[in-house]
């Protein structure tokens, strides 16, 4: 028995038909996750079936909205209350929303990571020896 692992970059409408496909199917939801870049964050939807195991990866923007899964997948309000309040990820009509009450934290959005405005990328012939 070998177990099967795969990732795959979708869009949003892409992913919440997989998701829902993946449901009626009797998959699992087995995870969430999301990564902080500058100006965007990284989703990983996780779904298991026997040894089979599907991830989806979403690049979305800082201000983009998301649907929810949790209205065919219950236990993804815990992910998504998660991403909103630790990543600022918008996500539209949890239930239940925690409105960013889910953890006891000092700084609103602690690992989003805002569009810095003044970059400046120095080659490396330009840095001094």
């Amino acid at each position: 028995m070998r177990e099967e692992y795969t990732l795959e970059t979708v869009d949003i409408p892409t992913l919440y038909n997989i998701m829902l496909e993946k449901q009626r199917n009797g998959y699992r939801l087995a995870q969430i996750c999301a990564t902080a870049f500058e100006g965007y964050n990284e989703l990983i939807y996780s779904v298991a079936k026997e040894y089979k195991f599907e991830n989806y990866k979403v690049i979305l923007p800082i201000d983009t909205e998301i649907t929810t899964i949790s209205d065919f997948f219950p236990s993804a309000m815990l992910y998504e209350n998660e991403m909103k309040e630790l990543h600022d990820v918008k996500i539209k009509s949890i239930n239940p929303d925690y409105n960013n009450k889910f953890f006891r934290i000092k700084k609103k959005a602690p690992f989003k990571k805002e569009v810095k405005d003044a970059v400046k990328v120095i080659k490396k012939e330009e840095v001094a020896e």
